[in-house]
């Protein structure tokens, strides 16, 4: 593997980690308004920035 192929495919992993971790953090919201830790509305917010980290997903990937 190139340079230029490594860090193209750096960049790659890069772009779904960080659409992945965004809704690995709004779920653990998620789960503590089911816990009643948080207000539920903080989880109504949580899965619209799931909902839109997975659209981010997808949109990733027609650039692929």
């Amino acid at each position: 593997m190139t340079e230029d192929e490594f860090a193209r495919l750096s960049t790659y992993v890069h772009d779904a980690r960080k659409p992945l971790n965004r809704i690995s953090m709004q779920a653990e919201l998620v789960k503590m308004a089911l816990n009643g830790e948080v207000p539920a509305q903080k989880a109504m917010a949580a899965l619209d920035k799931i909902i839109a980290s997975a659209k981010d997903c997808k949109i990733g990937r027609a650039h692929v």
